[in-house]
């Protein structure tokens, strides 16, 4: 019998407990494991539209849009009008949330190490390829 999914959800699920016990260590109110994908984007990209985030994370807009909102309610995110549309926002990083980047890479690196501990290097190489493939099927 396989246990693929089962197994995946657990992982899943121990990963967002280590997340959420690192955010509040940190005192990082109004943060959750859920916002991570968002400014990881911001972190790389330094402003997007709410759609362009949505494509990336492939979430919902309405999904993005209430988890910007959370963000934003937190201090971490503000909307700019795009220069290019007037109709159109921008999000971007506040100083709380270009502050936060170093915590939030040790964070990162803390769940990586974590999920990784029992694995060679090779073996974590192979997982995050078969993982992919799954994934994109």
């Amino acid at each position: 019998m396989r246990e693929t999914l089962s197994l995946i959800s657990k992982i899943h699920q121990k990963g967002n407990n280590y997340i959420i016990e690192q955010l509040n260590l940190r005192d990082a109110k109004g943060l959750a494991p859920s916002h991570g994908d968002i400014l990881i984007c911001l972190y790389q990209d330094g402003k997007m539209t709410m759609k362009d985030i949505a494509q990336k994370i492939r979430r919902t807009k309405p999904t993005v849009t209430v988890l910007v909102d959370k963000l934003e309610k937190s201090g971490f995110v503000k909307r700019e009008v795009s220069e290019s549309d007037s109709r159109s926002f921008n999000i971007v990083l506040t100083k709380k949330g270009e502050d936060f980047r170093p915590v939030f890479e040790k964070i990162s690196k803390g769940l990586n190490d974590m999920l990784h501990k029992n694995l060679t290097d090779k073996e974590a190489d192979t997982l995050e390829k078969l993982l992919s493939k799954v994934y994109r099927r």
